[in-house]
């Protein structure tokens, strides 16, 4: 195999001999990403897996207080704090307005910190902007934690929806960018699972503090989070930055010995690419996406071909929240609208997170032999029925108690068929689908429209449970299985299947426009180029 001189890999205007080199490494690197099996990739990349998961544990601090917030509504010490509405039959309430309010403020926040990561990423990297997020997510629980007003604990929500912002785009490209094929989809799907772990810790710390009536009952759930921080800073510190990062920003040495800390020493063999290989291939790629995108900016995204992969990360994460998890967020709260007692409420909420854990743990054995499209688009169809069924039985008065156990469990129905497709595999689909150079600001625009998908949501849906509101109760089902069936629909028709490409592949069947059901009729027909020959493919 040719050794790569350093200095002509990181020379901008090498001569066609050496690149034609360079290229032969990137050629051998694509063919050993497709003859790596699961086995090997365990075996060969145990650092690059032990980092991506540490890193990704910060998404639990997000699950973490999605559900608690959610939770406070039905919560006795919250609503002694901060309620102001008494309900028709004399319950403490907060109205719908600010229900709301503080329920999506952190989605506010979060839009923040997504735009300001997009450019901080790309200037300073992946370990720098962790690292400066969970400094300011220290600073930002305090106001949560002392705030005893309604407009203190939006504003807390808020500030600390900016972080969260942050770990939302890091932890999934990061994932993306330091896995080969056969690990991708495993350790990207693993950030759902972080949400679920923290979804689960959260609905476990308030029913233990369910009876407790004083502000210590909301407050200490608070003061779990500061448990979080500096295990994540050590993380930051010590683990390798990205090499594909590393490559677009001309830093080649630097990369290989990325790649050499995310490889096991013993790692070697006619499967495994050597680190000067990946970094020839991750090369080869920037340079390909240089040739079809004029620049690394945000309008770039909206030009194209990358105008149609833009749509699918951003419609992909949208069809996550319009499936109606919503109702996992206000899970307890939904519970005690459909007649259920306040401890059966929080009973019924833990198991729906346990069962969101093991659905998610249930769903890596399929995410590379299923295919990311089959098993999102089956899972929507499950989805559907489970919410009509919900939907129907929410006929039935609140004061049957068979309706509102049934309703419980089909609830816990849905949960388990969200987290076992549709849940893991966004997180999958979407850092596979935009190009390596635009891949951040992408997943950047399509998180941005998961958040305002969020708040929408996340406006209607106290209306529709509250009985000072609408009160539709269980019935509010309905209302999601119809946006269910507007995501079936899209996915048949625009969500191609990217298992098993490497991001060069991806690239050209994204310029070659290949239509979203035919992507597997084209698998392993990349072979990469120099730049010469690529223009003369783009002139003809």
């Amino acid at each position: 195999m040719t050794t790569i001189d350093k200095k002509i890999v990181s020379d901008e205007s090498r001569h066609d001999y050496d690149e034609v080199e360079f290229v032969h490494e990137a050629n051998a690197a694509t063919q050993k990403e497709h003859e790596m099996t699961l086995g090997r990739a365990l075996k060969a990349y145990p650092k690059a897996i032990m980092w991506s998961v540490l890193l990704s544990f910060a998404v639990v601090m997000e699950g973490y207080d999605t559900i608690l917030i959610g939770s406070f509504l039905a919560f006795p010490s919250f609503l002694n704090t901060f309620s102001n509405v008494s309900g028709p039959d004399g319950s403490l309430q907060i109205t719908a307005p600010w229900q709301a309010a503080i329920t999506n403020g952190a989605y506010i926040g979060e839009i923040i910190g997504l735009q300001i990561t997009g450019w901080i990423v790309d200037s300073y990297g992946n370990r720098f902007t962790m690292g400066l997020a969970t400094l300011l997510m220290i600073a930002f629980i305090f106001i949560s934690f002392f705030s005893e007003t309604l407009g203190g604990q939006l504003a807390g929500q808020i500030l600390c929806g900016i972080p969260w912002g942050v770990y939302q785009i890091v932890t999934t490209v990061y994932a993306a960018e330091v896995l080969p094929v056969a690990l991708r989809g495993y350790l990207t799907s693993y950030v759902n699972l972080c949400w679920v772990i923290g979804q689960f810790i959260a609905s476990g710390v308030l029913k233990g503090f369910a009876n407790t009536e004083n502000k210590l009952g909301w407050q200490i759930p608070y003061a779990i989070q500061w448990v979080w921080p500096l295990p994540i800073l050590v993380v930051c510190f010590f683990c390798p930055e990205s090499p594909t990062w590393l490559v677009r920003h001309g830093k080649m040495s630097e990369a290989e010995t990325s790649l050499r800390r995310l490889q096991s020493a013993k790692a070697a063999g006619p499967d495994i690419p050597t680190p000067q290989e990946s970094v020839a291939m991750l090369h080869e790629t920037d340079n390909i996406e240089k040739e079809l995108v004029a620049g690394a900016t945000y309008i770039e995204c909206f030009k194209g071909s990358n105008l149609r992969r833009t749509e699918i990360a951003t419609i992909t994460w949208v069809v996550q929240q319009m499936c109606g998890p919503v109702l996992q967020t206000y899970a307890t709260y939904f519970y005690l609208q459909a007649g259920l007692a306040t401890e059966q409420a929080f009973s019924l909420t833990l198991g729906m997170y346990a069962l969101a854990f093991v659905g998610t743990c249930l769903s890596w054995p399929l995410i590379n032999t299923l295919g990311r499209r089959t098993i999102f688009l089956w899972g929507l169809c499950g989805i559907f029925m489970s919410l009509l069924i919900v939907g129907f039985l929410g006929i039935a008065p609140a004061t049957n108690a068979s309706a509102s156990w049934a309703i419980g469990s089909f609830l816990l129905i849905f949960t388990f068929i969200y987290d076992f497709t549709v849940g893991p595999l966004t997180y999958t689909i979407i850092p596979e689908i935009p190009s390596s150079r635009l891949r951040t600001k992408t997943v950047v625009i399509a998180r941005n429209a998961y958040n305002i998908t969020c708040i929408w949501s996340g406006i209607l849906t106290p209306y529709m449970l509250n009985p000072t509101a609408w009160n539709w109760g269980a019935k509010t089902a309905f209302f999601w299985a119809g946006m269910t069936l507007l995501c079936i629909t899209w996915t048949f028709f625009r969500l191609p299947e990217t298992k098993g490409f490497t991001f060069a592949e991806i690239d050209r069947l994204f310029e070659q426009r290949i239509p979203a059901r035919e992507f597997t009729k084209h698998r392993g027909e990349l072979v990469v180029t120099t730049r010469h020959q690529l223009k003369e493919m783009n002139s003809n």
